[in-house]
């Protein structure tokens, strides 16, 4: 379910007031985490956390006019979502949140980068915080521009090209 929000005051307005609290708290914990280069934005209609091309020209290489996404948080019909792409690419980082879930007697519902939850408590947020810390926004480069390689802005420029001359 994406929102047509334009603002992140907009988006968090129109959630209803349960989801609208579990989302904050969630924003709260990622705004004290983050690093100073990460930005919160509207990203493809959830929350999201990038990082903006002052620090990264190259941005997104499936679409280099967006910048590189970092996290994004949403509510979705059924649940929220928490999306950390920079452990999408990071089995390490992956391994460390479903650990520390298992720590925490946490019940873990993700994907590969995608963490779903009902409720902030289904959440192990001193687990999140460790890992977001243990990634600022120039390792989340690194490893990304490493797992695409040096020619995805190529392709993805040759496809925009190729676009527009149909």
């Amino acid at each position: 379910m994406q929102s047509k929000a334009t603002t992140v005051a907009g988006y968090l307005d129109g959630l209803p007031d349960e989801r609208r609290q579990a989302i904050e708290s969630v924003r709260a914990m990622i705004l004290d985490t983050i690093d100073p280069d990460v930005e919160e934005c509207m990203s493809s209609g959830m929350l999201g956390y990038v990082v903006p091309h002052r620090v990264f020209p190259q941005g997104y290489h499936c679409d280099p006019s967006q910048p590189l996404p970092y996290i994004c948080l949403a509510s979705q019909k059924a649940h929220m979502s928490l999306y950390l792409m920079f452990a999408y690419a990071d089995g390490d980082k992956e391994a460390a949140i479903r650990e520390g879930f298992a720590k925490a007697g946490k019940k873990l519902d993700m994907g590969k980068s995608c963490i779903r939850f009902k409720r902030v408590e289904d959440l192990d947020l001193a687990t999140l915080r460790d890992v977001i810390r243990r990634t600022p926004s120039a390792q989340h480069v690194a490893t990304y521009v490493e797992t695409v390689g040096p020619n995805a802005w190529k392709k993805a420029s040759a496809k925009t090209s190729s676009k527009a001359k149909t």
